[in-house]
């Protein structure tokens, strides 16, 4: 028998999402990735396999602190910041494989709050 880790159980749901979850240039794909130390979001267009902006929390005011639920929350602003100065307003929500709770869902909550659709 196989063992099986959290990692390539995550990395199954994430393929299996990915089949449906398409990023246009109407509406982005906003990949989410959570690591151990830092979460990073980007907006990506399939079609072209272009990343239209990106932000983390290794960069401004959020570096040098920790990927907890508050910093996702600043985080969740700060991406949907980006997606506008760049003409983005509408997106799909890609969250990577990872549940809808914790730091993905206080992102997610965020980035609606500061007006992105998804």
């Amino acid at each position: 028998m196989k063992v099986r880790t959290h990692s390539e159980f995550r990395l199954r749901r994430h393929l299996r999402l990915r089949k449906t979850v398409i990023g246009s240039e109407a509406r982005p794909r906003m990949s989410v990735y959570v690591s151990g130390l830092h979460i990073y979001v980007q907006f990506i267009d399939d079609a072209k396999g272009v990343t239209l902006a990106a932000v983390t929390t290794q960069h401004g005011e959020l570096k040098g602190g920790r990927a907890n639920v508050a910093a996702a929350t600043k985080l969740g602003a700060m991406a949907a910041e980006a997606a506008k100065s760049k003409g983005i307003s509408k997106v799909v929500f890609d969250r990577g494989g990872f549940a809808y709770a914790g730091r993905i869902k206080a992102l997610a909550e965020a980035a609606r709050g500061a007006g992105l659709q998804f």
